[in-house]
């Protein structure tokens, strides 16, 4: 079961994120958690300028991305093409946000990578964590990302627990995965692509592609009509 939850069956679109390289050499994608505020300081240096502007220290926007001027962007982090950042919005650093991304109003980021046209549009948390191409989160739904008896998080898949290492890991959602308004999901949350969670749900360990999380202990197989 663990090959499920490699980077190479969870993210079929590799070309739909300007963080593709980052990805190169590892297994599991939280293994590149620790790497993404110093990919982004190297990428933002080769970003042509005519595309996006610096506007800070580590910040990258995107010229065709809107920013409302009541967002707060902390480097590093890069904006991508086309993307919406919406009021209020909060993005605490070590942040890319991919082409055509919506990260809305209330909306907190923080060490993330959204792939292009991800979608965190109504007051989510999302820290820690991978969301594949086009995957969409809920009004209210969060990632959170640290045990709270602070130990190191342990991805639990079937009988299989592997060792991250991470004191802090949200979650890796896979492409275009759908997860219901009010819905947790908890530290070291994997969800395939495809899946559905229902909405106010709370969701640990992993979640199969094309499947449908209704409660802990009830998962189904998406029927495709």
């Amino acid at each position: 079961m663990s090959e499920q939850l490699t980077i190479k069956n969870l993210y079929n679109h590799m070309d739909e994120t300007i963080a593709k390289d980052i990805f190169e050499g590892a297994t599991y994608p939280w293994e590149i958690l620790p790497k993404i505020s110093g990919f982004i300081k190297e990428l933002g240096k080769t970003l042509p300028a005519d595309e996006y502007d610096q506007v800070g220290e580590d910040v990258w926007i995107a010229k065709s991305a809107t920013v409302f001027q009541t967002a707060y962007i902390h480097g590093p982090a890069i904006i991508g093409k086309n993307a919406e950042v919406r009021q209020c919005a909060f993005i605490r650093g070590n942040a890319i946000v991919g082409e055509g991304a919506v990260v809305g109003n209330s909306t907190e980021l923080k060490n993330v990578i959204l792939f292009n046209k991800v979608q965190v549009p109504h007051y989510n948390y999302v820290g820690d964590s991978i969301l594949g191409y086009k995957s969409h989160m809920g009004a209210g739904s969060i990632t959170s990302n640290v045990k709270s008896d602070k130990k190191l998080v342990v991805v639990k898949a079937g009988d299989e627990r592997i060792e991250t290492g991470l004191k802090k890991f949200g979650a890796m959602l896979g492409d275009e995965v759908e997860v219901g308004c009010g819905s947790v999901l908890n530290p070291g949350t994997v969800i395939g692509s495809y899946s559905n969670i229902y909405p106010l749900s709370s969701v640990r360990g992993f979640v199969p592609a094309h499947s449908i999380y209704k409660r802990q202990g009830e998962v189904v197989e998406k029927v495709e009509e």
